[in-house]
């Protein structure tokens, strides 16, 4: 990798900065609760499991909303409250507690320091199919912005979005690292737009098989985001 062509930094959030499935199991249980609330009925025949399983048919039967998880999620809240015979007018403050609890993440010890270092020496974005809010987060501070699958109408690995975040930051793509947990959404199609590319990959993470494309030219391998901030030459 030439890092010298290095002007700025895009970053995955969710499984990259935070672990998600702990995060989203915790807004789930937020979610019930509520339910169990303002909607009982609703919640004595759709428990977290049910939920779930309905959100799965929901991201089915709505292929256009693969992009846009607020969306799925609203949804989903809405059939369940027809099914339980309640308002579904009570769907969005109903999202608006789960996507609160969405919020409320437990970042990766290496996290903060590392952002700290990179950030003092190149622009970083965000770029998410997710929905999490950088501010809400409490990492705004450390990002000039965000571009996400929602407000773009594409997501990794597409390469419209990966360019949408370069257009943002006013660079080309051999310009810019993407850093990223996912090894087709993040490295894949970072790589395929045109970008350099960074893998986090955690050994608190998933299994995976190791690919010679996180090998490639113009990528690299990491441990966690300290290790990049450490053989980045500008974050010496």
């Amino acid at each position: 990798m030439n890092y010298s062509t290095i002007k700025a930094i895009t970053l995955d959030l969710d499984d990259t900065l935070w672990p998600i499935a702990p995060t989203l199991l915790r807004a789930e249980r937020v979610l019930h609760d509520w339910m169990r609330l303002h909607a009982p009925r609703t919640a004595r025949i759709h428990d977290t499991a049910a939920m779930m399983a309905l959100r799965a048919q929901v991201a089915l039967d709505h292929p256009q909303w693969s992009h846009d998880l607020s969306a799925l999620r609203r949804e989903t809240i809405r059939r369940a409250l027809q099914a339980g015979g309640e308002d579904p007018g009570l769907a969005e403050p109903a999202f608006e507690a789960f996507f609160e609890a969405r919020q409320q993440v437990e970042l990766y010890a290496d996290v903060l320091p590392a952002l700290r270092r990179m950030s003092a020496a190149y622009p970083l974005l965000a770029l998410s199919n997710g929905n999490a809010d950088l501010r809400r987060v409490g990492l705004g501070d450390w990002f000039v912005g965000g571009v996400s699958a929602r407000e773009t109408g594409v997501g990794k690995p597409d390469v419209r979005i990966f360019h949408a975040a370069c257009e943002r930051l006013g660079l080309e793509p051999h310009e810019v690292l993407h850093v990223g947990d996912d090894l087709a959404l993040d490295v894949e199609g970072a790589l395929g737009a045109g970008l350099h590319a960074a893998w986090v990959r955690r050994a608190e993470g998933p299994d995976v098989i190791d690919d010679e494309a996180a090998l490639r030219a113009n990528s690299l391998r990491v441990s966690d985001l300290m290790e990049l901030a450490q053989r980045l030459p500008a974050c010496a």
